[in-house]
Order: structure tokens, then sequence, then C-alpha cells
């Protein structure tokens, strides 16, 4: 059975793109999911808190034969970092949480250690808090609150001083969880739901949760050594929630990426500084902001993250335009391979700058969906 995409299918967005447009879309992720080997995927886009484009491709489900449409439900993987960091923000707005006073002040879980840890340092990574280790399993057991999650990393002793070094760590993500709930005095998804799904208009956004029934929820696969599909490895992602445990569609992470470059979620002045690149506590400029990862591309700033678990590879870019209205444009890839997130990215910056004329071929043609 080959990549037979041609026949994808797609809701009417609020506003359609010009069909040339369209049309390019289309044809440089179809071409960039036969170059892969991708079996599903699904894309959207927005502007001016407007759908502009949504469309699904492929198979969420191969074994079963289930197209990708725009409702499929992917894991969100590490996107759920920037929906996390809005919600810490939305709670430093309202005066209910400081960025920059010890988390254990609102997460007592969490032991004081020889350093201040902030809710600023981890959400830039500086936090000191460690990531995976290489003798890490994937954890397939069901983790019920924060603190038998923190208990993972808890009394392990930070890898260095908060604020002198940067270390990517998904465990900072899941204390900040922690310190936004006290903080807000409720639970965490009720707080995501106040603060970012409700303004958002993310419908199909919730807690990854493999016990419940999720209508079009995406299988997921990787590709062994020989280039072969195979399914992916089972993996309960409640231990790890604010960082990497939520799931949803295209278009609700398109949605939200649009929403908050178009004020709806943050003030400006708190959108500044989510998207202004930190430093090292000796002056040193990092490529983080708070949340996102930054840069810019051919001299126009951008703002990115990926993630890539078990069963998904995904992309949100945001376009910094402030050309476009309402600041600039949101474009969510969620798949259903594992391990081509970097990918994912390229495409998704192809998509948001209108470059989306195809690549010329570079790798051999399409497997075929084994």
């Amino acid at each position: 059975m080959v990549l037979a995409l041609a026949g994808s299918a797609a809701a009417q967005p609020a506003e359609r793109l010009p069909e040339p447009h369209d049309e390019a879309i289309r044809a440089a992720v179809l071409a960039e999911m036969s170059r892969l080997g991708i079996p599903g995927l699904s894309v959207a886009m927005a502007e001016a808190g407007s759908l502009r484009f949504e469309a699904g491709f492929g198979f969420a489900d191969v074994e079963n034969g289930v197209p990708a449409r725009p409702e499929t439900v992917y894991r969100l993987a590490s996107v759920s970092k920037p929906i996390t960091a809005v919600a810490v923000l939305h709670l430093a707005e309202q005066r209910a949480l400081d960025l920059d006073a010890p988390v254990w002040r609102y997460c007592p879980e969490f032991p004081e250690k020889p350093w201040p840890v902030t809710a600023r340092q981890l959400l830039c990574h500086q936090g000191g808090v460690r990531g995976y280790r290489p003798d890490e399993p994937t954890e397939t057991r069901r983790f019920e609150s924060f603190a038998e999650a923190l208990a993972l990393f808890r009394d392990d002793p930070l890898v260095h001083e908060p604020g002198t070094a940067v270390r990517y760590s998904t465990y900072g993500y899941s204390l900040l969880g922690c310190a936004a709930a006290s903080a807000a005095r409720t639970s965490f998804l009720a707080l995501l739901g106040e603060a970012v799904f409700g303004p958002a208009g993310m419908a199909a956004t919730g807690s990854d949760d493999m016990r419940e029934i999720t209508p079009h929820r995406a299988q997921g696969y990787l590709r062994d050594a020989q280039g072969r599909l195979r399914n992916s490895a089972l993996a309960d992602m409640s231990y790890k929630v604010p960082g990497g445990g939520l799931r949803g569609t295209a278009a609700d992470v398109a949605r939200f990426g649009s929403a908050l470059l178009s004020g709806r979620l943050l003030s400006q002045a708190t959108l500044h500084q989510m998207l202004t690149r930190q430093t090292t506590r000796d002056g040193r400029l990092t490529g983080y902001g708070l949340g996102l990862t930054l840069g810019e591309h051919e001299g126009r700033p951008e703002a990115w993250h990926t993630g890539g678990q078990e069963r998904v590879s995904n992309a949100l870019y945001l376009s910094l335009d402030r050309s476009v209205p309402g600041g600039g444009r949101s474009v969510a890839i969620l798949t259903n391979l594992e391990h081509v997130q970097p990918e994912m990215l390229a495409l998704a910056r192809r998509l948001g700058r209108g470059d989306a004329a195809p690549r010329p071929p570079s790798h051999p043609p399409a497997r075929s969906l084994e």
C-alpha cells in the first residue's frame, strides 16, 4: 500500500487561502510526506485569529485504513511546553505567581535546593533541573498527581546553578505545572482551560490519557533500521503532562499560535517578554524566550517549538511578521511518524513564509506503508 494521498480531506476554514496558495501547500506537504515516508499528517495555518487552511493527508491508522483528517487528534509532545508557558505567564499577569520567587513557594512537593530555582528560569531552561537520563526507561505506568510525577527527579541534585547555563528539561516543565496549579488553586487542566484553551478556541485539546475513548485519535509509527513501518512503543505521558503530555489537533495548535500573536492570551508587555531571547547571568544570549525557541530566518524574526516522542513528530511555527494583521502567521504540523520533527519544522517554516513550492527530490523514492 503506497502513499495514496491526493484525496486528503479538509474542513472549510473561515477564510480560505487563494487557490494557488492552497494548492502549493498541498503539493509541498505531499512531496515531503512521500520523501520521508510519513503515514499520516495534519496541517493548519492561522493568522489574525482566523483559521486560513487545514487539511489531513495519508492515514491516521494504517492497519485499519483510517484517513488522516483535519480533526485527527495527535499527541502534542513538547508542543505542550509553550501552552504551559502561557498559563504560567497568565498567572504572573494576575500577580498570582511571581516569576522570580523560588518555585518551592508554590510547589512544596519539590524540596529546596542549594540555590533558588524560579519559574522564569524554568521557562527558559535555565533552572538546572535535569533532563532524561540515558538509562531512564519510557514510562508505561499511570501517574495520578504531580507529587508522583515529581518523585522521578525531585531528590536529584541540580545539574548546574540556576541562571548560569541552559539545559533543556521537560521535568522542569513538570515543576512549572505543579507551581502553576498551586498558584491558581485549581487543577492544572482547569487552569489551561481557563487561561488558554477557552480563549484560543482549542476545543479538541486536553490531556493525552490513553485510557480515554478519544474520537479521531491517530495511531503512531516509527521506521526500523530497514525502513519498515512499525507500531510505536507503548508509553504513558501522565508523568509529564505540562511538558509533553497534551493531545490535540493541528487546527487547535495553529489557533493557539494565532491567539498568542494577536494578543488574546497575554498582554503585549508579557508577550514581548515571552518573545525576547533570554540571557544567562553572565550576559550570554540564549536561543530561548519564555516557552519558545527564538531566532531569525533570512533576516526575519520567528519563533517555534517542535515535539517528538512515541507516536508523533510535530512542529509549531510562528512567523513574527508585523505586516501581517494580528502579528504574524501560525503554522502547525502534526504527524504520526517518529523522528522527523526537524523536517516538519523546516516544512512549517516554508509554509509560514509563503515558500511552499515542493523541493526537488533529494532522497530515495517514497517508501511503502508496510
